[in-house]
């Protein structure tokens, strides 16, 4: 009976460890700000996550605020956590800087609620 204590509450220590709330290592000090602020402030459960990408030859974070409403928008910032633009929205919109966020290349989620 011991043991199986024993395993269980291994298990479930490894289990709530893991935490994917988790921003990922590297991320600018003003980013990881943002994302609390914008963990605090998201309405939305699913689908809720930061994005880093390139985009004018510069690294930027698009924080994609779930899909639990319509006409929500995505607000894109630079590395040192200046506003570009926002995308989606009511009229759909993709360009960021005058150019289509199209070609902007993904890197990777650094963060997800």
């Amino acid at each position: 009976m011991k043991n199986l204590f024993v395993a269980v509450l291994g298990t479930w220590l490894i289990l709530t460890a893991c935490d994917k709330n988790t921003i990922e290592r590297g991320t600018p000090a003003c980013v990881n700000n943002k994302i609390y602020e914008f963990d605090n402030e998201t309405i939305c459960t699913d689908s809720v996550r930061v994005e880093e990408y390139i985009f004018q030859s510069k690294t930027v974070y698009v924080f994609c605020p779930g899909i639990c409403g319509a006409d929500m928008t995505s607000q894109v910032i630079d590395s040192e956590c200046n506003a570009l633009g926002y995308l989606g929205g009511f009229i759909g919109n993709t360009v960021i800087n005058g150019e289509d966020f199209d070609h902007a290349l993904f890197v990777k989620i650094i963060w997800e609620k």
